[in-house]
């Protein structure tokens, strides 16, 4: 790989439909990168990736689509799994477009995605290892497309990718886990729940590097960065705000208290 673009390598990871080879692609193209065998100079953007690979399933449908199911049975614990499973599938190409798309960030920038892909390789087959444990796998439940939908529509603004992927939709994650964790020990399934609990704290750590990042978009082109996120929430992703929120998690993953207290506001008036 010695002399090779982080992008073209990237390409070929975005491409690759099956998960356990789209895994296996990501910790190389990570461990090569680290290793200073890639280079990410160039400046060019490429046109938005429509599609990354995927396998054949899940069907997706639109959210409103997909079922409700109760938790009291291997079933419907099984399908609340498939939900994190493909969430975090998504978060794998999340990761990797963040990476291929933005050129001309600094070094730090590209490493700190490609951590971020590998710990969703990872998080993903922990999740489809205990979906098989419960007799399913991945693909087994319907499934939306949300998260690469938002990809596309700020597939032009690193500010935007920035602002409203981490920030907005994985950081619903750090809200609604601890919820899903408490549920799944209740009903005895710690396996299940001591997963959850990994990806959550690996999923703070996420956040805030989208936060860190949306700052350093936010310095480089001049704009107030609470100002700027509400604007972009309001424009991009009206509706997307819901609350309770876990105050703690999202503190430590870089919100300030007073952008804490806008998004409450804004979660009211919606």
């Amino acid at each position: 790989m010695r002399g090779e673009s982080l992008f073209d390598v990237l390409r070929i990871c975005l491409d690759a439909g099956d998960p356990a080879s789209k895994s296996e692609l990501t910790n190389s193209a990570d461990s090569a990168l680290r290793a200073g065998l890639l280079t990410t100079m160039g400046t060019v953007t490429p046109e938005a990736i429509r599609a990354p690979g995927r396998p054949s399933t899940p069907n997706l449908v639109s959210p409103r689509d997909l079922p409700q199911r109760g938790l009291g049975s291997d079933a419907g614990r099984a399908a609340l799994l498939h939900a994190v499973t493909h969430i975090e599938f998504n978060a794998i190409n999340l990761a990797l477009d963040a990476a291929y798309r933005f050129r001309g960030m600094p070094a730090q920038f590209y490493l700190d995605w490609m951590s971020v892909a590998v710990d969703e390789a990872r998080h993903f087959s922990l999740l489809a290892q205990r979906l098989g444990e419960l007799g399913y796998g991945y693909g087994a439940f319907e499934a939306h497309n949300g998260l690469w939908e938002m990809a596309e529509r700020t597939a032009d603004s690193c500010l935007a990718r920035m602002a409203l992927v981490p920030r907005v939709l994985e950081a619903r994650g750090l809200d609604v886990t601890p919820g899903m964790i408490a549920r799944l020990r209740q009903l005895g399934d710690q396996r299940s729940a001591d997963i959850l609990e990994v990806i959550l704290s690996e999923e703070i750590r996420h956040v805030a590097i989208g936060s860190h990042w949306f700052g350093w978009c936010c310095e480089r082109e001049g704009l107030p960065p609470e100002a700027t996120f509400i604007e972009l929430i309001r424009g991009v992703a009206k509706g997307s705000i819901r609350g309770p929120f876990n105050l703690p998690a999202r503190s430590a993953a870089g919100f300030a208290d007073s952008e804490l207290a806008l998004l409450a506001a804004l979660a009211k008036a919606d």
